[in-house]
C-alpha cells in the first residue's frame, strides 16, 4: 500500500461511534446502577412506563450524554486512525490496573499487620481501646483503612509505569513460603496468613487479564488462526472481540451488579468477611476483582477491536507478523537483489557459458 492510498482511505467512524458508545455505556451504566440501587432511583425503564420521573429522565438523560459524547468526539476527530484511539484507550486501562496492583498491596500489607496484631492481642498497645473496637468492625476498616490506600494507590499509578505483575507474584511467593515455614518450624499459623495469599492471587490472576489480552498471551485453541493472513486475523479478532468478548464482560457487569443481593455488589456494600474469626477483612473485595477484571478486559476488548478493524483495513502500523506478512504480499512481494543478482548470474553461464579463468 503506497502513501496516497493510505491518505485517501476512509475513516472508520461506524466502527469508532461504536467503540467509544460501549465505553460511554459502561461508565454510564456504572453510574446509574449505584443511583438505583443505593439511592432508589426508578431506572431508565421507568421512561417505558406510564409513570415518568425527574429521577428517571436523569438516568436516560445520562445515556444519551454518553452516546452523543461519543458522536461528537468521533467526528470532531474524523482522521485519527483506528490505531491511535487504541493505544488511548489501553495507556488508560494500563493507568487503571497499575492503580489497583498499588491498591491491594498497601490493602494486604496494611490489613495484614491489623491482623496480626489483633489477633495477637497487641493492638490495644498501638491504638486506644476504642478504636481497637472500631477495627474490628469491617465497614470501619473499609471505609477509613481500605479506601484511603485504595485512593492513594491509583494517586501513586499517576507517577508510576511498570504494572507490578512480577512483584505481586514474588510477594505471592513469599506469603506463602512464610505460612510453610512458620507452619512447619515454628508451629504457627493464623487465618490472616492464608487470606493474604487468596487476596493477592486472586488480584494477580484477575488483574493481568486484560494486560494478557494486550499482549496475545492467552492460549488459543484454534488451528486455522496461525495460518491466516493479517487482513483474515484482522477479522477474526474484531468478530471475537465484539461478539464473544464483549458479551461475557457485559454479563458479568449486569448480573453481578444486579442488585443489592447480587454476586458483585452484595458483598462490596455489606463489606462482607469470611468466617474465619481473625482473618483479614478483603473478603469484600475480593468480590470487586471480579468487577475488575470485567470492567478492563471490556475497555481491552475496545482496543483490540480498533486495532482488529485496522489490521482488516490493511492500516499502516500493528504488531508485526512474518508469517501474515508473507501471505498478505504474496506474488507482490518485492525480490531479493541478492537472489536476483545470483540468478541472473546463473543464466549468464547457461547461456554464454561460465567466464574464463585467469
Amino acid at each position: 500500500m503506497n502513501n496516497d492510498e493510505i491518505t485517501t482511505r476512509s475513516p472508520a467512524l461506524i466502527m469508532r461511534i461504536f467503540g467509544w458508545t460501549m465505553l460511554a455505556t459502561l461508565l454510564t451504566y456504572l453510574i446509574n446502577n449505584y443511583l438505583v440501587v443505593e439511592k432508589g432511583y426508578p431506572g431508565v425503564m421507568s421512561l417505558f412506563n406510564s409513570e415518568i420521573s425527574t429521577n428517571g429522565l436523569l438516568q436516560g438523560a445520562l445515556y444519551l450524554a454518553g452516546f452523543l459524547f461519543a458522536i461528537i468526539y468521533v467526528m470532531g476527530s474524523r482522521s485519527k486512525p483506528l490505531r491511535t484511539d487504541a493505544a488511548l484507550i489501553t495507556r488508560f486501562n494500563t493507568y487503571l490496573i497499575r492503580g489497583c496492583f498499588w491498591a491491594v498491596l498497601f490493602v494486604g500489607l496494611a490489613d495484614m499487620a491489623i491482623s496480626f496484631l489483633r489477633v495477637e492481642g497487641l493492638l490495644g498497645d498501638v491504638v486506644s481501646a476504642e478504636m481497637v473496637k472500631q477495627l474490628g468492625r469491617s465497614s470501619y476498616r473499609g471505609l477509613y483503612i481500605h479506601y484511603p490506600l485504595i485512593a492513594f494507590g491509583f494517586v501513586l499509578a499517576l507517577f508510576t509505569r511498570t504494572l507490578g505483575f512480577h512483584w505481586l507474584a514474588l510477594l505471592i511467593v513469599i506469603a506463602e513460603l512464610t505460612i510453610v515455614i512458620t507452619r512447619f518450624v515454628f508451629s504457627y499459623e493464623q487465618a490472616f496468613m492464608g487470606d493474604l495469599v487468596r487476596f493477592w492471587y486472586a488480584a494477580l490472576f484477575l488483574f493481568a487479564s486484560a494486560y494478557t489480552l494486550l499482549e496475545e498471551g492467552h492460549v488459543r485453541v484454534d488451528v486455522f488462526y496461525a495460518g491466516l493472513s493479517k487482513r483474515a486475523k484482522g477479522s477474526v479478532n474484531a468478530f471475537g472481540a465484539i461478539f464473544l468478548g464483549m458479551s461475557l464482560c457485559w454479563t458479568i457487569i449486569i448480573l453481578g451488579f444486579k442488585g443489592k443481593a447480587s454476586v458483585i455488589y452484595g458483598p462490596l456494600s455489606n463489606f462482607e468477611v469470611s468466617q474465619s474469626g481473625f482473618g483479614m477483612y478483603t473478603k469484600y473485595l475480593m468480590a470487586g476483582f471480579l468487577a475488575v477484571f470485567a470492567v478492563t478486559m471490556l475497555i481491552q476488548f475496545v482496543s483490540q477491536m480498533f486495532d482488529a478493524q485496522a489490521d482488516r483495513r490493511g492500516d499502516p502500523g500493528g504488531r508485526v507478523d512474518p508469517m501474515s506478512e508473507e501471505m498478505d504480499m504474496g506474488e507482490n512481494k518485492a525480490p531479493d537483489p541478492i537472489i536476483e543478482e545470483h540468478a541472473q548470474a546463473v543464466n549468464d553461464d547457461h547461456v554464454n557459458g561460465p567466464a574464463p579463468s585467469h
